[in-house]
């Protein structure tokens, strides 16, 4: 790449240079045209005012002899032909000295190109230039006798070759030219290894991560320039997010494993004793490993629930529906639980009527019992279940009177597993349910957010955002028609939004059906 640098910049030096000669060569050459032009103008009204005041002695013949002769002398050192030529009202020239001759005008002019509009008035001389020969012919007013009763007007004519213009200043442009190249080279040579070097670095080091290496690092100085600072600060962004992700992703494992293990070793256990009949109360071993089997079914059954949301293999069919309704059936399935637990449940609304949202009725549950069931796993004493109407939009608010959590956490409070250092919690869930939340609510065109502390003595509220319903389509009192957002999957077509899960009491104790 660095060599592939250097061509390129040399190549665009040599491609200026080269653009630059011609158009300084070009201009330069029209420039000693007209100067050339503007000479002979001068030198021509100069012959043509001698050769009028020479007139008026009456000396005609020795007068042209006279004029010849100078012209010819200024041929020589001028380099530049001249004629003096006797020209009729017609356009056409004769030799004065002998009209009988043909006039000879200097070479490459025409008698076209001297005979004018301003020729014919004879006030002014005139000129122009073919190519790089410039000429200039003035027209002298009193006529002139050539013999045999002919009187003709007399025309001075001088034409010269322009200089070329460059002359030895051709020589140094050219001198400076191949400086200015080697230069360059020099130059892009330079850059193209201050360029390439940090990307070779880059490179290695994006070869390292991908090899599995998640902490190398790319380390450039500022003064590489802004975009490779920031090409290299994005390799270090990505590595950093990918060792945060398989760590959490290690985390998420070393949770499941735990998880799975602790309900596997009290059914394993109990199984054998009631096997070995070493246990006298069977009724509670069979408890204990239902109880235990209905654990695990939760925590698969969330596991699957996660990885279908992530994967966008579910279904949404999104009605107007009533959110304090909803979230009143929700929060009554869990009184046994919170009773058992010694806590207190409240709900109320600070709406007077229904508080509708577009939402999935069954996603809707599953959100307000995930959300409810968090609460009781933290809660100190109450927790209150409020729906609202924030700034037009249908809030849902639970808030639990636990110690809180830490300001750096409030962000993690929805990955999955997520359980607070600060604060024991009750075995209660799968510890997914708000990973789930999210997922949900934010497919339902919502947000969920987290906000602790609430009070002096901490707590934590989960606030829950959906959108409003969707004006009706018909008539006044009808209903917004269904929003079904489904995708192309097996598993869409297969996960048919189930009832709304049911509370989960305490471990150890009678539990209702677990939640799907």
């Amino acid at each position: 790449m660095r060599r592939r640098i250097s061509l390129t910049m040399a190549a665009l030096v040599v491609g200026a240079l080269v653009l630059v000669g011609l158009a300084t060569l070009g201009l330069t050459q029209l420039d000693s045209v007209h100067e050339t032009q503007s000479e002979l103008v001068a030198e021509t009204e100069g012959l043509a005012n001698g050769v009028e005041a020479e007139l008026s002695t009456g000396r005609h013949h020795d007068l042209l002899d006279v004029l010849h002769s100078t012209v010819s002398v200024l041929k020589g050192p001028l380099e530049q032909e001249g004629e003096v030529l006797a020209v009729s009202r017609t356009g056409t020239f004769y030799n004065p000295l002998d009209p009988s001759q043909p006039a000879k005008l200097p070479s490459g002019l025409s008698a076209q190109d001297i005979w004018t509009d301003q020729f014919i008035s004879g006030t002014q001389a005139v000129s122009g230039h073919k190519g790089r020969l410039a000429w200039a012919a003035e027209l002298l007013p009193t006529p002139v006798p050539v013999g045999q009763g002919i009187n003709l007007n007399v025309v001075v004519i001088l034409a010269r070759e322009a200089p070329s213009g460059l002359g030895a200043a051709g020589t140094w442009f050219a001198v400076t030219a191949a400086v200015t190249v080697l230069i360059s080279l020099l130059a892009a040579d330079r850059l193209g290894r201050r360029i390439a070097r940090p990307l070779q670095q880059t490179e290695v080091v994006t070869r390292r991560i991908a090899a599995g290496d998640l902490g190398a690092r790319v380390g450039l100085a500022k003064r590489e320039g802004h975009e490779l600072v920031s090409l290299a600060n994005s390799v270090n962004q990505m590595a950093a997010s990918l060792a945060r992700a398989q760590r959490a992703q290690r985390q998420f494992l070393m949770s499941v494993s735990h998880d799975l293990r602790t309900p596997l070793t009290s059914i394993r256990g109990f199984a054998e004793a009631l096997s070995d009949g070493t246990t006298s109360d069977v009724h509670y071993a069979a408890g204990v490993i239902l109880s235990e089997a209905r654990r695990l079914e939760r925590l698969v059954g969330d596991l699957l629930e996660l990885a279908k949301l992530e994967a966008g293999a579910f279904s949404l069919n999104c009605v107007t529906v009533d959110l304090s309704d909803v979230a009143s059936d929700a929060t009554q399935g869990f009184e046994p639980a919170a009773a058992h637990l010694g806590l207190s449940l409240e709900m109320t609304s600070t709406e007077a009527g229904p508080l509708f949202c577009d939402a999935d009725p069954d996603r809707l549950a599953q959100v307000v019992t995930n959300v409810v069931e968090n609460a009781l796993k933290y809660a100190s004493s109450k927790v209150t279940v409020i729906t609202s109407a924030r700034r037009g939009q249908p809030t849902l608010s639970v808030e639990d009177d636990g110690p809180g959590i830490a300001r750096e956490d409030l962000d993690r409070v929805f990955e999955r597993l997520y359980q607070s250092a600060s604060a024991a919690s009750r075995k209660l869930g799968s510890g997914l349910g708000l990973a789930i939340v999210q997922e949900l609510v934010e497919a339902m065109g919502g947000n969920v957010s987290a906000e602790s502390p609430v009070s002096s003595a901490g707590g934590t509220r989960l606030v829950v955002t959906l959108r409003p319903p969707r004006p009706a389509a018909g008539p006044s009192g009808v209903a917004a028609p269904r929003d079904e957002r489904r995708l192309a999957t097996p598993l869409a077509e297969a996960d048919a939004a189930g009832p709304a899960p049911t509370a989960v009491p305490a471990e150890g104790t009678a539990r209702s059906p677990a939640p799907d």
